[in-house]
């Protein structure tokens, strides 16, 4: 199978290694792995802080650059349910507008063949023993995008029970936001920082060394709150996780 590696600006900008992991992960499976270099910013942001014109001409962007491929794959919920949840509603809003469905037709062969990384292991590799090593005790938080949105369910936690040496124990509260939220974050920064205390602390009852998740933008929120409260708990990304093998732990 040949599927593009959609990184997001996110991983790009700050977390190369999740790109890095995925890739690994992939090709250890027998993924041919494709990343195209024009692929730019989904337009999550745009849409979510309200500027939904300004997001379409970056989601057309999107279709032009990925619809060649087979799959579509991102270690990123959030933005995975941008392109799942979000670019049909962009879609049938340019035509509730009368400007036509181009939008809607241009987004449709990318909409049902983008994934978020654990879902494409599990629903299209049909895999949840990727072969990984991590010697860390773990707890799993998942994020609102991919609890919600994509409904991921247990498939994070399958592929984790399955790695040699981890030990996962569950996250109290688990299901509560996390506080960041992209721009809700910046709009409300006591709320966001409360939240964010709030779920480190069930996350340190667990006694776990790492908390992963499937999204970095939620990690790296969790991570300054780690930071702050001065606790030796890690965020990692669950593709780096998945990609290590007892060769090379990768986190």
């Amino acid at each position: 199978m040949r599927i593009a590696l959609f990184l997001t600006c996110v991983n790009d900008t700050l977390y190369p290694n999740t790109g890095r992991a995925t890739v690994k992960l992939l090709t250890r499976l027998g993924v041919d792995v494709d990343f195209p270099e024009a692929q730019t910013c989904c337009g999550q942001a745009h849409y979510n802080t309200g500027y939904r014109h300004q997001a379409e001409p970056l989601a057309r962007h999107f279709s032009d650059v990925f619809r060649g491929y087979e799959a579509i794959v991102t270690p990123s919920g959030s933005c995975a349910a941008m392109v799942r949840e979000l670019y049909p509603r962009l879609g049938e809003r340019a035509r509730a507008e009368g400007r036509g469905g181009g939008l809607a037709a241009a987004l449709a062969p990318v909409v049902a063949r983008t994934y978020e990384l654990t879902e494409f292991l599990v629903d299209v590799l049909g895999v949840t023993d990727v072969g990984a090593y991590y010697p860390h005790t773990v707890t799993y938080h998942p994020t609102c995008h991919g609890l919600r949105s994509l409904g991921l369910g247990e498939r994070p936690l399958r592929l984790l029970r399955a790695v040699r040496g981890l030990e996962l124990v569950e996250l109290p509260g688990a299901e509560e936001c996390c506080g960041f939220g992209g721009t809700f974050a910046v709009k409300n920064p006591d709320v966001s920082a409360a939240m964010g205390a709030d779920k480190v602390r069930h996350a340190r009852s667990t006694g776990a060394d790492v908390l992963c998740a499937a999204d970095n933008s939620c990690l790296m929120h969790l991570g300054g709150t780690m930071a702050r409260l001065r606790t030796d708990m890690r965020p990692v990304h669950i593709a780096e996780i998945l990609a290590g093998t007892e060769e090379e732990v990768l986190a």
